[in-house]
């Protein structure tokens, strides 16, 4: 699936900024945002993010504030995480499409 083909609008844009403000180096969504059975009323969008080495030092608590951040420019609830159960972690990376990469 490609960008275009999501059920969501992404300001690529936008995501990048908050990308490069946080450090991010990849972000990537997965789970029912990828498949039919999402529902644009009632379905959050899952996320998934992967720091540049050292982005996280220092972050404190305003790391769990960054799913809220993503949550405003999507404009629907987000599930944000940047670890994965192992026994999920290759199911979701095989899927996962990405909205931002850093060059």
């Amino acid at each position: 699936m490609s960008i275009a083909e999501l059920p969501i609008g992404i300001d690529r844009e936008k995501i990048a900024e908050f990308c490069r403000a946080r450090g991010i180096r990849r972000l990537s969504l997965f789970g029912s945002v990828l498949r039919q059975d999402f529902d644009p009323h009632r379905s959050d969008v899952d996320v998934l993010a992967e720091f540049e080495p050292g982005a996280l030092e220092g972050v404190g608590f305003r790391y769990f504030g960054y799913g809220e951040q993503l949550s405003e420019i999507l404009g629907r609830k987000v599930d944000f995480c940047s670890r994965l159960n192992r026994h999920i972690e290759g199911a979701v990376r095989r899927e996962a499409v990405t909205i931002y990469e850093h060059p």
